[in-house]
């Protein structure tokens, strides 16, 4: 009589461990973090910004309380004629932004792997990111006129640089070793500058294509507040100004200040997502 092999018992399943509850409260965590520093300060200057026009210090026709501001951004709003002026001003700062991030990551490829090219061209290329650009604007407004393409023209020439910059030196990163080490392999140029030199600068070209995303919307602001002709959030605090109207000033001043945290947070948000390599790293320290 044979005896017959009983089947192994199943393993018993691994229970996931429990998920981990805080037991600080939402005000603790926040006490304890640095966040209240920032709260702090805001409400501090909130605070000030409503009592210091009011005890007469500063007159109040000029710098508007927070309360004023906020009425006057509701009126803003109710009033309904600013959205076109919002339009034109995010149209322009777009365009302008992947004009000048295409033609700065290209420039700075051609240079970047050129030396001959990038002799012969840099110095001209530092001499106009030395001038101040305001200075262009009223030739772009001569030659191109009054339009969205003059504001468009100014803040791509504002824009462009830093994505340039940090290209080219982005391609510079690789050590010499890892060149020779390409070279050994046999790979050709392009192979070197795909497998190599390109995923080495994506780090820093991000930088530079976030920078240049804030530098565009400066460009265009400047541009309509010097033509004021197309329309724009700036033609229209300067309008505002220019009458006196101060609390719809400021109102177009906090838009602005708003949507320029909102640029700030896409760009953060897309570097995220295009070196998420690095944020794995840095949650890997953690």
């Amino acid at each position: 009589m044979t005896a017959t092999a009983s089947a192994p018992a199943p393993a018993p399943a691994k229970k996931k461990p429990a998920r981990e509850v805080d037991p600080r409260s939402w005000w603790q965590r926040v006490r304890e973090g640095y966040a209240w520093i920032t709260i702090t300060t805001i409400a501090i200057m909130l605070i000030l910004w409503e009592i210091i026009p009011q005890t007469g210090i500063i007159n109040r026709v000029l710098f508007p309380t927070f309360t004023d501001t906020v009425a006057g951004f509701f009126q803003l709003v109710a009033g309904g004629y600013w959205w076109e002026d919002l339009g034109k001003t995010m149209y322009a700062v777009a365009v302008a932004w992947v004009i000048g991030c295409v033609f700065g990551f290209v420039m700075g490829v051609v240079l970047g792997t050129n030396p001959f090219i990038r002799q012969a061209i840099t110095p001209y290329a530092i001499a106009v990111q030395a001038l101040p650009k305001v200075v262009l604007a009223p030739l772009l407004i001569g030659w191109l006129g009054f339009g969205p393409e003059s504001k468009i023209a100014l803040a791509v020439i504002i824009c462009f640089f830093p994505v340039w910059i940090d290209t080219m030196v982005g391609l510079a990163l690789p050590a010499a070793n890892e060149f020779k080490l390409m070279q050994s392999l046999k790979a050709s140029r392009w192979q070197v500058f795909t497998k190599l030199q390109l995923p080495s600068a994506i780090p820093l070209i991000m930088v530079g294509v976030k920078h240049s995303l804030l530098l565009a919307f400066t460009g265009v602001l400047v541009a309509e507040i010097l033509s004021a002709s197309d329309g724009g959030l700036g033609k229209l605090a300067k309008e505002f100004a220019s009458q006196l109207n101060m609390s719809l000033t400021y109102a177009v001043v906090f838009v602005v200040v708003i949507l320029a945290v909102v640029l700030v947070s896409i760009a953060d948000v897309i570097e995220r997502r295009v070196v998420f390599w690095s944020e794995e790293n840095r949650a890997a320290k953690r």
